[in-house]
């Protein structure tokens, strides 16, 4: 099975924790107004605009920053992901248009400036997350879908913003540890949920698979670790 995701052997540039004061969305998981960022060029058709209602006090960060994203519902999405089926790596476990996006991109200076290495060396790195943030920065809605190259620090961005749990929902971002733990930092894998099936198993979409490409995927829950809502219209 191919490399799912970063691990401690390729520390130098993998081994991405983030703190709880940094956001995958570019700013503070604790204050609203910091979760700001620029996203990027949607190319998917929003939802209809929606009438702007009052702040509600109990609404989390991430719903808050969402009232300034597209309104994109998880259908949108998943039929954004659906159409990068069947794009594959080269023999380096790289080439991908994913992989090379992150090399481009701020986040990969971020964590070059943190952890070290150079952002050439993401360019054959493992690549789920790198395929789920890059789906996220398509569609518009990055600051509310994160992004990071290192599932563990995905993973763990989610829960700091109380967006994190343990039901599979159309959309959300999926993480799995192939052993069957529970714990974040086991975590070997990611995707998106397609749906529920209802006898134990789950239906995804995922970059970087064991064959290395994108595809469709049914996989047993018994090897979820937990879920990742982003924000949707809907």
């Amino acid at each position: 099975m191919a490399k799912n995701r970063l691990t401690p052997k390729t520390r130098h540039l993998t081994h991405l924790v983030l703190g709880a004061s940094i956001a995958l969305g570019g700013g503070l998981a604790a204050a609203p107004s910091a979760l700001a960022d620029t996203p990027g060029q949607g190319h998917l058709n929003p939802a209809p605009a929606e009438v702007a209602q009052p702040v509600k006090a109990n609404k989390t960060p991430l719903q808050i920053e969402a009232e300034r994203l597209p309104k994109v519902t998880a259908a949108q999405v998943l039929d954004l992901a659906a159409k990068q089926v069947g794009i594959s790596e080269n023999a380096q476990g790289g080439g991908t248009k994913f992989q090379s996006w992150y090399v481009a991109s701020p986040r990969a200076k971020e964590t070059v400036a943190r952890d070290g290495g150079s952002p050439r060396a993401y360019a054959n790195a493992p690549w789920c997350a790198m395929f789920v943030s890059w789906v996220g920065e398509q569609a518009g809605i990055r600051p509310t879908m994160g992004w990071d190259a290192y599932t563990v620090s995905h993973a763990k961005w989610f829960k700091d913003n109380k967006h994190w749990g343990t039901t599979a929902k159309p959309g959300a971002v999926v993480y799995f540890d192939w052993n069957g733990g529970k714990s974040i930092s086991g975590i070997d894998h990611v995707g998106f949920v397609k749906k529920d099936n209802g006898d134990g198993t789950i239906s995804t979409i995922e970059g970087n698979t064991g064959n290395g490409k994108v595809e469709h995927r049914v996989r047993p829950k018994s090897q979820v670790v937990g879920y990742g809502y982003p924000v949707y219209a809907g």
